[in-house]
């Protein structure tokens, strides 16, 4: 590659790449929040029911299960997931699976902060998963199903025993509705609303088995919860967080933008449709990734490898060659020259990742975008391997 690549004609429609918040679906404006409930409760009627049409619609499009309840509560992803770790840890042993930032964090919440006794971590560099089977599913098991930072996701849920004996808390917020969740082998599931449907952040989602509720209402922790963690009352679930009585108030303005991306994915074939919107989408950067000479994934292992999260290292000889700070300085440098141009924003690695580039695939992205950016990659690669060589 070399400085004389000439600047590419054709830009993405949509330059917004970035892993979350995510690309608004294709089509969006602000007429789609022409019905939202402004400036009523969320408990009058019609605040419930936009609340239980959006609870309605994710069980529909992400296939949950029946008996499984679907929640909406406080603080994103990451609310979600603190609610079940503080209310459903210390019954048994913990074995906590970690191989990007996001893992990493809830291992640290239940090391330091829940302080409990008997912890496992089973932990792998960027770009690997740990050993799975030596994961003890009679222990409770956290992991993330798609490491959002690394690109890294399990391939399915085979390594999970359905006889298992602990609970398995399954963060999937950069994995629903763009891969396959099996949910016969997961407890508890989260996610939040602006990945992969581009939605609007704050909100979170957590679904729970019946073995989760059993638990709920069988075990009580030893440590005081706070009011937006509390499931239960009185030994039983607070069945009305399942039916859209919220913890606390939520924006009815994201609730209507969830419910209109909810009603896109099935106007594009509902679950099955969004996951091969999403397998087209990685395809197009995994096929330009394997030609360029200069990137790679950092996903090591083929099956493990995101269709929403792409991560790339740069492996460029003369590139690789440099110190840390220069690699990331080399990246930094791709990812200011397309954003300076307009045509791919939000693109740089995680902080706590190695340098790279990190560009959103999930479902809301258009094919066509993606296919016209890796001809503005090679562009902008070239750019910096000339100012590279005009230092040395």
């Amino acid at each position: 590659m070399t400085a004389s690549v000439a600047k590419p004609g054709l830009r993405p429609a949509n330059p917004n790449f970035s892993s979350g918040p995510c690309a608004k679906r294709p089509g969006w404006s602000l007429d789609a929040l022409a019905k939202a409930a402004l400036g009523r409760s969320h408990r009058a009627k019609i605040g419930k029911s936009k609340l239980e049409e959006a609870i309605a619609l994710t069980r529909e499009v992400l296939q949950v299960p029946a008996d499984y309840r679907i929640g909406i509560v406080p603080a994103s992803d990451t609310g979600a997931v603190e609610m079940a770790l503080w209310s459903l840890l210390g019954a048994r042993g913990v074995d906590m699976v970690s191989w990007e930032s996001f893992g990493a964090g809830w291992v640290t919440d239940v090391v330091k902060q829940l302080k409990l006794a008997d912890v496992r971590t089973f932990d792998a560099p960027y770009g690997q998963l740990p050993d799975l089977a030596k994961i003890d599913f009679d222990r409770d098991v956290v992991f993330t199903w798609n490491g959002t930072t690394s690109g890294v996701r399990v391939p399915n849920g085979d390594f999970i025993p359905a006889d298992r004996d602990g609970l398995t808390i399954c963060d999937a917020t950069s994995a629903a509705f763009a891969q396959r969740l099996d949910f016969a082998k997961l407890d508890v599931v989260t996610f939040s609303w602006q990945k992969v449907l581009g939605g609007e952040g704050a909100h979170g989602m957590l679904i729970l088995s019946p073995r989760a509720v059993a638990r709920l209402e069988s075990y009580k922790p030893a440590w005081p919860l706070p009011k937006i963690f509390r499931l239960t009352s009185g030994g039983k679930l607070i069945e009305g967080i399942f039916k859209g009585e919220t913890i606390n108030t939520p924006s009815m303005l994201c609730v209507e933008d969830y419910i209109d991306a909810l009603h896109w994915a099935k106007s594009v074939g509902g679950l099955d449709g969004l996951v091969a919107r999403a397998d087209a989408n990685f395809a197009t950067l995994d096929a330009f990734a394997q030609t360029s000479g200069w990137l790679e994934n950092l996903a090591v292992d083929p099956a493990t490898r995101s269709n929403t999260s792409v991560c790339f290292s740069i492996v460029d000889p003369e590139v690789a060659a440099l110190d840390k700070d220069g690699q990331a300085a080399f990246a930094k440098g791709i990812v200011s020259a397309l954003e300076k141009e307009g045509v791919a924003y939000d693109i740089g690695a995680y902080r706590d990742a190695p340098s790279g580039l990190r560009i959103w695939a999930g479902a809301t992205v258009e094919t066509s975008d993606l296919q016209a950016l890796t001809a503005w990659l090679d562009w902008a690669f070239a750019q910096q391997k000339a100012t590279l060589k005009a230092a040395a």
